[in-house]
């Protein structure tokens, strides 16, 4: 049986709220020793461009840099949709570090034997 966990975010800034609970869900995963993937498709994908994921969602959510930095720092990776990503024209060049552009096969592959999923 896997630890892997995959959470899946289709959800932008327009729901902060989402957002910040996907990111939270992630962030104990990766935090907890499980290696972590976050799918992110439609408008999620502009969340891991340079300064997107800005602000805080409601008051007294953690701030979504803060949940950024502590999923990186826990090794926690995302797959960000090509379809998704070149569609909205966004520039590869300005993706965070622990980001890279990789569709669903990728993503299987990663997942192996299994994982725990979540989506949002």
């Amino acid at each position: 049986m896997s630890n892997k966990a995959v959470v899946s975010l289709t959800t932008g800034l327009e729901d902060a709220e989402k957002v910040t609970v996907a990111f939270l869900v992630a962030v104990g995963a990766a935090e907890s020793g499980r290696p972590t993937l976050m799918f992110l498709t439609k408008e999620a994908v502009r969340l891991v461009t340079a300064g997107v994921a800005a602000g805080v969602a409601c008051d007294g959510c953690p701030p979504l840099p803060a949940l950024m930095d502590r999923y990186a720092a826990a090794g926690g990776i995302f797959y960000v949709c090509p379809i998704c990503f070149d569609a909205k024209k966004l520039d590869r060049a300005t993706l965070v570090a622990n980001a890279q552009v990789a569709g669903t096969v990728p993503m299987w592959e990663w997942i192996g034997d299994g994982a725990t999923t979540f989506s949002y």
